[in-house]
């Protein structure tokens, strides 16, 4: 049983920058603007929103396939992906354009100058689902996640066309996508994934109503925050699930993705939605405490601890058997 992942793959330039952008504007004269900044810090880390949650999947045991475009110096990070559980065979490698990046300075008042390239993201609506390196019919579930947005597209057709389940996560490409569009990557979702802000833009790009949304998924998954996630389906009581308490946060970028990885890994043990969304909040709990989307390791033992820890060790029963030793 696979679990495919299709999404951007990127990396992120952070740098900075110990003055300030402000004292190097002139007045009346921002019409011809020619600056370079001397900085003195630079973090490359590894992202994407389809790497970032197939790295956790992979850190669990299951082997995600991840697809995706990237450029010719993906090279290093795939090594990477792999050594972490990743399978890389259905990444698109283009002879074009280079694997898209994120470049960003900020300067001591946390102002930030930041350009992303697309780069070889462009392509991803050129993979063809029906060509990837296995059946179809070994595929458990597609997540759809924020992509080129002809890609998401044309991958949440493909799912339905040749009868896979899938996911759908539209997340930052939603403010760029017109109504139509939202709805044709949302209907008939087995999982739909959004933060509280996205719930909000969702229904006001589909025009459907909270109850209408979850008349055509099977099941909505809302992250909040501190306040953890809640899970719901049409005619079900929601379930709220608490985030872990007094979890120390070094970083919340890749928060999301990680609490994607731990509820895709549960379900697909055929773990109940509350014992999914526990296990989410765990390994969100480890992105958050570490500085980049993929610096967190998973200890599968003391990851069970936690999630023993925080809700109780009749919680953590169903994941004992996956996770290896009992809570």
């Amino acid at each position: 049983m696979t679990v495919a992942i299709t999404g951007s793959i990127a990396t992120d330039h952070l740098a900075v920058f110990p003055g300030r952008f402000a004292d190097q504007l002139i007045p009346g004269r921002l019409d011809r603007v020619s600056l370079s900044f001397l900085v003195d810090d630079l973090d490359v880390r590894k992202g994407g929103v389809a790497a970032n949650i197939a790295f956790g999947l992979g850190g669990l045991g299951l082997a995600p396939l991840l697809v995706g475009a990237v450029g010719a110096d993906f090279a290093p990070y795939e090594v990477w992906l792999k050594d972490h559980g990743v399978d890389t065979g259905a990444v698109r490698v283009s002879d074009r354009r280079q694997t898209a990046r994120f470049m960003c300075t900020t300067d001591r008042d946390a102002n930030q100058i930041a350009s992303f390239y697309t780069g070889a993201m462009a392509e991803a609506r050129e993979i063809d689902l029906a060509r990837l390196p296995l059946p179809a019919a070994r595929l458990d579930l597609v997540l759809v996640a924020p992509n080129d947005p002809e890609a998401m597209l044309r991958h949440t057709r493909q799912c339905r066309e040749l009868g896979i389940a899938f996911a759908a996560d539209p997340s930052q490409q939603l403010a760029r996508l017109e109504g139509p569009q939202v709805r044709e990557l949302t209907d008939g979702a087995r999982w739909l994934f959004t933060n509280e802000y996205e719930a909000a833009l969702l229904q006001e790009r589909t025009g459907w109503t909270h109850d209408q949304v979850l008349s055509r998924v099977d099941t909505w998954v809302t992250t909040l925050g501190e306040r953890g996630a809640l899970v719901e389906s049409a005619g079900a009581p929601p379930l709220a699930v608490p985030a872990l308490p007094d979890v120390p946060v070094a970083d919340p970028t890749g928060a999301g993705d990680a609490f994607r990885a731990g509820f895709l890994a549960a379900t697909t043990w055929r773990s109940a939605p509350a014992t999914a969304a526990r296990l989410g909040c765990a390994l969100a709990a480890l992105a958050l405490a570490t500085v980049g989307s993929q610096a967190y390791e998973i200890d599968r033992t003391a990851l069970l601890t936690k999630v023993a820890e925080a809700y109780g060790t009749e919680a953590a029963e169903p994941l004992a058997r996956r996770l290896g030793g009992s809570p």
